[in-house]
């Protein structure tokens, strides 16, 4: 084997090295860039909770100004969505409200 292809050999891990080194530089700028939208992500989450909590507060006070059980009513919500999310879905149920375990029969060129 000669010097040049040696040569050769070398200045295309070079290049093949060096690519890597700038691929792993992107992916390194994109890691610290996605920490960054993470964080705000995180900070604008617990903002809306903030004021999510302090609406339901707010909420609260104006049905109870107004004669109106609050608590009952999320109370009464919670419990509704429960029982929606119990529920199998409309076409996974027969006539009768059971789940189907048969396949709809279908009928072939008529």
């Amino acid at each position: 084997m000669g010097l040049g292809s040696t040569a050769k050999k070398i200045q295309g891990l070079s290049d093949r090295a060096e690519a890597m080194y700038k691929q792993v530089q992107q992916l390194q700028q994109r890691i610290t860039n996605l920490e960054g939208e993470v964080d705000d992500t995180h900070d604008t989450v617990e903002r809306i909770d903030h004021q999510l909590s302090e609406q339901r507060q707010l909420l609260l006070a104006i049905a109870e100004e107004q004669g109106i059980d609050g608590e009952q009513i999320l109370a009464e919500a919670a419990i509704d969505e429960a029982e929606l999310d119990e529920e199998p879905a409309a076409d996974e149920t027969d006539g009768d409200g059971d789940a189907t375990t048969e396949p709809a029969e279908t009928t072939q060129g008529e």
